[in-house]
């Protein structure tokens, strides 16, 4: 699979530092979530990994090519969320743990059993949990040949300072508009909904492009629609919770697009244009940025085997509640 131009320029830049010579121990691949940066971190593993020359792609006829594409390279590690044990319906722990870390680490300092390098990607590391972070900080300051950790993360700044200043840092911004839209069309959206999807996505091509292919676009249009509606007054909060809760799958994705939409609101309560249909953006900013806080509480703790029903209802109904403008300011 190809890489779009905002992965493509960052990648040349590292691989140029590697065959300089120059290409640090760790790097931290930080940008949104969705941009890229895992795909970004496996084709560098596939050009550091590949045994052919090191001009030039990965070659893919290699023994090195062809485990890396079977999965199963004995030097390449991904370090990410674990199962919790005994858990139903299965769920995904919300933080990366130290024992994972010293397995993990332990495994990328033995010689790599093909010769060359080893790697370790974690992500994401603004999951690792403090003790999991020291056990890192450990291997950080102690580099070794051949040896590269890749650090992904969409909030760098969770980690610890500690951490981050001793990791190469690697930027992947959103592109420009017209980029990020000449890439949808290539990904085979038509112009109209690609268009609508981009702007939806406030100029991210990643997030468009899932939400084109997964139907996210109407899920958005459907979750703001009934937000409005309990705005309004014309449907029940607990009736509209106990429904986006019922299916589990698209719940956290609901509570984003609402977060994205209450972020456009405090944009147009502060001069912007209002971007959100049937809403209108209270004027007491602080009251906003209370329920804002509180309603991104509630998309931390949806892992928790918990009942949410209610705390949605109550948010939901607490829009209500704040302070709207006047016919006269309207």
């Amino acid at each position: 699979m190809s890489l779009a131009p905002w992965q493509q320029e960052p990648l040349e830049r590292v691989l140029a530092a590697w065959r300089a010579g120059r290409l640090g121990h760790a790097l931290l691949l930080c940008g949104p979530e969705g941009i890229g940066k895992r795909a970004l971190a496996l084709a560098l593993a596939a050009r550091l990994l590949c045994e052919g020359p090191a001009e030039g792609p990965p070659c893919g006829r290699c023994r090195a090519c062809q485990l890396r594409q079977a999965g199963s390279h004995p030097d390449l590690h991904l370090l990410s969320f674990e199962e919790v044990p005994n858990s139903s319906p299965p769920r995904l722990r919300s933080e990366l743990l130290v024992d994972q870390v010293r397995v993990a680490t332990a495994t990328a300092q033995m010689t790599a059993q093909r010769g060359g390098v080893q790697l370790l990607l974690i992500d994401p590391a603004d999951a690792l949990n403090p003790a999991a972070a020291n056990a890192l900080l450990k291997t950080l300051e102690e580099p070794s040949p051949g040896r590269y950790l890749l650090l992904l993360s969409a909030r760098p700044q969770r980690l610890p300072a500690t951490i981050r200043s001793r990791c190469q840092r690697i930027e992947l911004a959103l592109p420009a508009p017209p980029q990020a839209l000449e890439w949808l069309l290539a990904q085979g959206h038509a112009a109209g909904p690609a268009t609508a999807a981009l702007a939806a996505a406030d100029g991210h091509p990643g997030l468009a492009d899932a939400w084109l292919r997964e139907g996210g676009l109407a899920l958005r249009e459907a979750t703001l629609r009934d937000w409005a509606a309990v705005a309004a007054g014309q449907r029940a909060a607990l009736g509209v919770a106990q429904a986006w809760m019922a299916e589990p799958a698209t719940v956290a994705l609901r509570l984003r697009f609402v977060a994205d939409a209450a972020l456009a609101l405090a944009r147009s309560a502060a001069g912007g244009p209002a971007t959100v249909p049937g809403l209108t953006a209270p004027t007491d900013l602080a009251k906003l940025v209370a329920w804002f806080d509180q309603l991104n509480r509630l998309r931390r703790q949806l892992a928790a085997p918990l009942k949410h029903e209610l705390a949605l209802a109550g948010l939901l109904a607490g829009w209500r509640h704040l302070p709207a403008p006047t016919e006269t300011a309207r």
